[in-house]
């Protein structure tokens, strides 16, 4: 038993690349109780370059837990091109979507207690996007932005709000843009098939991700292709078993998640290149972070992607246990 335990630690990664709201009625003009809004509308502002625009390189049925974002209406800041539904801010999410008609290029930032601003691309077919209260507990400020020109973009519509989870783990259990997932989702089904009849959070971890490392190939070709923008097809990438590691991180999150692991998609750097991995959090040791497994005696850093295309070799191995290599800078 002590070998069985001691093999399943082994395998575990934790890997790879947030309850009450400020009350406020509908429209722009209607917003009593929330905080005064710093965005003015129409306002030009210069974002210059964004991070985002970096892709990150480097028997019985199955059953799931999926929690699903929902635009209540109770909490809205909107106008005729824009609508900010914060109604449930307490489960760590905000939602947004373009009313305004056409294509145009579309940004969303969202700045939290810690300060850090998240820059986010926005949809415009009129369909709500999703997008995590990282920071926890505290106060937000969300913005639209619409393009002008180049780097210049014209304020459509700000809110501000105070949010007040339900928990820490809120904003990592639940679909966000970036790990963008529905009960229907393949992914969700093979998640629950892997880690059925485990109860323990790192004995889930460690099915999924032998899964993932032992069937998912990295995908150099993408890599060197993919797009500014670009956002996982987690089912695709499950499908096609290859992918960058922000597909491999986004698919482990997925997987976890509806199997009720609290999970942080973590974007940063190895070194100088741009990178994505997961910290995962269980009762018996608290958050994991940095892409972490048990060897049998310590924790470790772990990343599915290198630990993958690398084939486990010792070098690939010496380098990911190394955490100097790894610094983060955004949490999904």
């Amino acid at each position: 038993m002590k070998q069985r335990v001691k093999w399943l630690c082994a395998l575990m990664a934790v890997v790879m690349l947030l309850t009450a709201c400020a009350t406020s009625g509908n429209g722009a003009a209607n917003n009593a109780g929330a905080e005064n809004d710093a965005a003015v509308e129409g306002q030009e502002v210069e974002l210059g370059p964004l991070l985002d625009e970096s892709v990150p390189l480097a028997g019985a049925p199955a059953v799931s837990t999926v929690l699903t974002p929902v635009a209540s209406g109770k909490n809205v800041r909107n106008n005729s091109s824009a609508t900010v539904d914060y109604s449930n801010c307490a489960d760590g999410y905000v939602m947004v979507k373009w009313t305004g008609g056409g294509n145009p290029k579309l940004k969303v930032q969202v700045k939290g207690p810690s300060g850090t601003t998240y820059t986010y691309n926005l949809r415009t077919d009129g369909e709500y996007d999703v997008f995590p209260l990282s920071d926890g507990s505290g106060s937000y400020s969300v913005t639209v932005y619409k393009n002008i020109s180049g780097t210049k973009y014209s304020t459509v519509l700000g809110a501000n709000f105070s949010a007040q989870l339900t928990d820490e783990f809120a904003p990592f259990l639940r679909p966000n843009q970036y790990v963008n997932y529905t009960e229907d989702s393949t992914a969700v089904a093979k998640g629950a098939e892997l880690t059925a009849g485990i109860e323990d959070n790192l004995e889930k971890v460690a099915a999924i991700y032998d899964y993932v490392v032992k069937n998912l190939t990295y995908d150099r070709k993408k890599a060197q292709t993919v797009k500014s923008g670009y956002l996982p097809d987690i089912d695709k990438v499950l499908e096609e078993k290859k992918g960058i590691c922000f597909d491999y991180a986004a698919l482990m999150a997925a997987m976890l998640r509806s199997q009720e692991v609290p999970v942080k998609l973590v974007v940063g750097y190895t070194g100088k290149v741009y990178h994505a991995w997961l910290n995962v959090w269980s009762e018996e040791s608290g958050w994991v972070d940095g892409m972490i497994f048990f060897d049998g005696a310590d924790w470790k850093l772990m990343d599915p992607t290198f630990a993958s295309s690398g084939k486990q070799s010792e070098s690939i191995m010496k380098y990911i246990n190394n955490p100097k290599n790894y610094s983060a800078k955004y949490l999904y």
